[in-house]
C-alpha cells in the first residue's frame, strides 16, 4: 500500500480503533495536520502491537520470539525511513509523515528504545530511570508529534514541553496500570520508590498493601500533574487549532492521573478511563484555554529532561 490517500484512510481506522481519546483529540486539527498525525499514530500503534503481541491495545499476547519482532520493527522503520515501501502499511504511514515533515531515524531511535527496554525486561531501579522510560515510550512521540505540528526541530525548548505531555500521559498509564501490568510481569515503580515504603518487588500487589500502593499511585498522579502543567506552556506556541486538540488531550488523560489519585486504594479495582461526555466537557473547556492562550507560567527546573 503506497497511496497517500489509502494510507490516511488506513491510519484513521487505526487511531479509532486504538484510541478513543487521542482520536477525538485528532478531530480538532487541521485537516493536513490531522492526516500527518494520523499517519504517525498508526506507526506507534503496530510497534506497540508487535512487540507486545497486541491487536489495537488490549489484553497483551505471548510473544514467542521477541527480539525478532524488535529487529523487524528496526528494520522495517529504516525501510519506510529511507523513502522504500515497505508492504506494511503502518511503516509506509511513517514514510509519508516523515518525508512531509522532516521526521529522523534518531527520532525514530528513541521511540524504538522503548520497546527495547519492555523486551529485555527492564525495570527502573531510581525515580530519573522511571523517567527515561516514559520518554522512549511517550515523550519521544511527542517531540514526533511536535514536529507533526509545525515545530521547528531545533527548537529544544519547546520539544521539551512536548516531550513532557508524553511523559505526562505515561506516567497517568502507568498509574492507572500497576495492577495490569503486575499481572504480565512488568513493574514500572522505581526500586527507590518501593524501599522507601519497604515494599518488596513483586510484593506491591498483594491486598495488605493497597494504602502504600495508594501512595505510590498519587506520587505518580502528582508527578503527571507536573508534566501536565509544563507541556501547557508548550502547546501556547503552536497554531490555533493544533493547540486546541493538545490541550483538548492533556485535560483528558490528566483525567486519568487526578481519577486515580482521587480513588486511593481502590484505584485498581476497576479499569479507570474518561467517559465520553467528559471527553466533550475537556473540547469546551480547552477550546476556551485554547482560545485565552494564557497558561500558568511554569518553569521546567527540576524536571527532568530529555537531553540530560
Amino acid at each position: 500500500m503506497s497511496d497517500r490517500a489509502a494510507l490516511v484512510a488506513y491510519a484513521r481506522d487505526s487511531i479509532a480503533r486504538g484510541s478513543k481519546s487521542f482520536a477525538a483529540a485528532s478531530k480538532l486539527f487541521d485537516r493536513t495536520t490531522r492526516e500527518r498525525v494520523w499517519l504517525l499514530y498508526a506507526w506507534c500503534r503496530k510497534c506497540d502491537d508487535m512487540a507486545d503481541g497486541q491487536d489495537h491495545g488490549g489484553a497483551m499476547g505471548n510473544v514467542a520470539d521477541p527480539e525478532a519482532r524488535l529487529n523487524a520493527i528496526r528494520e522495517l522503520t529504516a525501510k519506510a525511513l529511507n523513502g522504500d515501501t515497505t508492504g506494511e502499511p503502518a511503516f509506509d504511514c511513517l514514510g509519508v509523515v516523515a518525508r512531509e515533515c522532516g521526521l529522523t531515524q534518531r527520532m525514530a531511535d528513541d521511540v524504538i528504545e522503548g520497546f527495547a527496554l519492555d523486551t529485555a525486561g527492564w525495570q527502573p531501579r531510581h525515580e530519573n530511570d522511571l523517567y527515561r522510560y516514559c520518554f522512549h515510550v511517550a515523550g519521544a512521540v511527542g517531540v514526533m508529534m511536535a514536529v507533526v505540528m509545525g515545530v521547528a526541530p531545533d527548537d529544544e525548548e519547546t520539544l521539551d514541553r512536548a516531550c513532557d505531555l508524553g511523559l505526562a500521559f505515561q506516567l497517568a498509564n502507568i498509574a492507572r496500570d500497576i495492577a495490569e501490568d503486575g499481572r504480565a510481569g512488568r513493574c514500572y515503580i522505581p526500586d527507590d520508590w518501593l524501599a522507601q515504603l519497604d515494599l518488596e518487588p513483586g510484593e506491591h500487589l498483594r491486598p495488605h498493601n493497597r494504602k502504600k500502593l495508594a501512595l505510590i499511585g498519587r506520587w505518580l498522579a502528582d508527578e503527571a500533574g507536573q508534566y501536565e502543567a509544563s507541556a501547557k506552556v508548550g502547546a501556547s506556541r503552536l497554531p490555533f487549532r493544533a493547540r486546541w486538540s493538545v490541550l483538548t488531550a492533556a485535560g483528558i488523560y490528566g483525567d486519568i492521573a487526578r481519577k486515580v489519585r482521587a480513588a486511593g486504594e481502590h484505584a485498581w479495582d476497576h479499569r479507570i478511563f474518561t467517559s465520553r461526555g467528559e471527553k466533550l466537557g475537556w473540547v469546551a473547556r480547552a477550546l476556551v484555554d485554547a482560545v485565552r492562550n494564557h497558561p500558568a507560567e511554569m518553569v521546567r527546573e527540576g524536571l527532568w529532561t530529555r537531553t540530560k
